[in-house]
């Protein structure tokens, strides 16, 4: 727990103050302007192209991402659930690999995939069905941007969420009483009646925690962007995060350590929320479960 609260109480106050280019002898301790990293944030993203392009991309990145993490992990889990006798175990466990490779090695396969050049997989694949005449530089080419670098950060990313949440969701749906879904099937529920009015309804916490846990997770992303971004397969400015934006601000170009801890605070302030809001839905289900006592 030191390990985080010790960074998180001092990003916080290095937000506070002007230090820049790791001058802390003579920056550190200058508190005479503590709101000016604040207002020269809030500056760049209204004034600057670039910062609101960083977060248009966020927005966009987050939401789609998640859509197609929660949906995708619980359209995997149900058919997993509904079809467990025709299912094996290597091919649950196949969904499972995203998550359990390396993040270096899982880049780098996909930079390989989305590469720019006539090497690439994904500009094989449609050269040799006719589609396309040229290589397409999905992250970078101007005429694929911004969706281009989009489709490559969302991809990547959402296979690792999507597997995820087929984890959480499929034990949830193992957990339930085997006997409510035969009952259901006894009187003559159909597959969607039965996803609908059973299955969906008794994991709805586990939407709420997976959900909120994989926003928190996107906000936070940067290892996958990040190798993407240094290997010049996506264009900087379309694919970088907030997340990205407070290393990049703190450890290249400007070296402003300040205005970044703004930014990285911003996030906190952001991720405490949401934690506090899935805190108080699961603390509101405990109190609907637990059986009250008598008066």
């Amino acid at each position: 727990m030191v390990f985080y609260i010790i960074p998180l109480i001092l990003s916080i106050y290095i937000s506070f103050t002007p230090l820049h280019d790791w001058r802390v002898d003579k920056y550190m301790f200058d508190l005479s302007n503590p709101l000016q990293n604040y207002q020269d944030l809030f500056y760049l993203v209204t004034h600057d192209p670039d910062t609101w392009k960083v977060v248009l991309t966020t927005i966009v990145f987050t939401f789609v991402t998640l859509a197609i993490n929660v949906f995708g992990g619980l359209g995997l889990a149900l058919a997993a659930y509904l079809m467990e006798e025709r299912i094996s175990t290597f091919y649950r466990t196949l969904w499972l690999l995203p998550r359990m490779t390396p993040i270096a090695v899982y880049s780098l396969l996909w930079y390989y995939f989305f590469h720019g050049s006539a090497q690439g997989i994904l500009n094989n694949i449609l050269r040799m069905l006719g589609l396309v005449d040229e290589p397409i530089g999905w992250g970078t080419d101007p005429r694929v941007l911004p969706w281009g670098a989009w489709m490559v950060i969302i991809y990547v990313n959402g296979l690792v969420g999507v597997s995820f949440g087929m984890v959480i969701f499929y034990s949830a749906f193992r957990s339930l009483p085997r006997e409510r879904v035969i009952a259901a099937r006894v009187d003559g529920a159909t597959t969607l009646q039965l996803v609908r009015y059973i299955l969906i309804p008794s994991i709805r916490w586990h939407l709420v925690f997976v959900t909120v846990w994989q926003l928190l997770s996107l906000l936070t992303t940067y290892a996958h962007i990040f190798l993407l971004v240094e290997w010049n397969l996506v264009d900087r400015w379309w694919s970088t995060t907030w997340a990205l934006f407070v290393f990049n601000t703190a450890f290249t170009g400007v070296l402003n350590q300040g205005l970044a801890a703004a930014a990285a605070t911003i996030l906190v302030i952001i991720g405490v929320c949401l934690g506090l809001i899935t805190l108080k839905l699961l603390g509101y289900q405990r109190m609907m479960v637990e059986p009250r006592g008598e008066l």
